[in-house]
């Protein structure tokens, strides 16, 4: 008799359906940054802190400290590039992979 996979023990009734949040702050234990493709490199020289980054960035992922922005979270950016595309000094560059 051959082994069974561990989805066929389990009828699909019982299965938790896909994109579901089921308590608070559960995004904090995925680093969901693994899915990155282009990462977000900060230049902290060009930057000016205008911070208009910031409230774009889908996955919070730009970090403020009294008042001045920190380097990228990456483990749960997701490199969309939309932080770069706002930034109007340039102090955000894409960068091909992880």
């Amino acid at each position: 008799m051959m082994s069974k996979d561990i989805n066929e023990r389990s009828p699909w009734q019982d299965i938790t359906e896909g994109n579901q949040i089921y308590e608070a702050a559960t995004s904090r234990a995925f680093c969901t940054g693994e899915w990155r493709t282009s990462t977000p490199v900060y230049g902290e020289e060009k930057c000016r802190q205008c911070l208009l980054c910031v409230p774009v960035c889908p996955d919070s992922s730009i970090p403020v400290r009294e008042g001045k922005r920190l380097d990228f979270d990456y483990d749960h950016c997701k490199g969309c590039g939309i932080c770069a595309k706002v930034c109007p000094f340039g102090a955000i560059e894409m960068k091909e992979g992880k």
